[in-house]
């Protein structure tokens, strides 16, 4: 589900559809918006699963406070999806536990 007609934000259906890799499946989205309104959008609502009891998080805070909605983009872990927004062929992944930093780049 998204909003596309808002009296006082912009309307979505001028912005240019672009598409973005979730755990491998290609998604659309809207430029303009971040990785978790694209995923939520999507129906997708789990973003990663906690190191200690392996619950599943998602979109909690929506402003970048938490790091409920963290997850691996384009190979960098713990990035906070509801503040980053989304760019052309951009590859996100789920995390399970902690991130692991590995060979991240930017």
């Amino acid at each position: 589900m998204r909003i596309t007609n808002h009296p006082i934000l912009d309307d979505l259906t001028d912005r240019k559809k672009i598409s973005i890799f979730f755990d491998g499946e290609k998604i659309e989205a809207f430029e303009g918006e971040t990785i978790a309104a694209a995923l939520f959008a999507a129906g997708i609502k789990v973003f990663r699963t906690t190191p200690v009891f392996h619950e599943p998080r998602g979109v909690y805070c929506n402003r970048g406070r938490c790091t409920d909605c963290i997850m691996k983009v384009n190979g960098k872990p713990n990035v906070r999806t509801c503040v980053t927004i989304v760019k052309e062929g951009m590859i996100i992944k789920s995390l399970y536990g902690l991130g692991d930093w590995g060979n991240a780049v930017e």
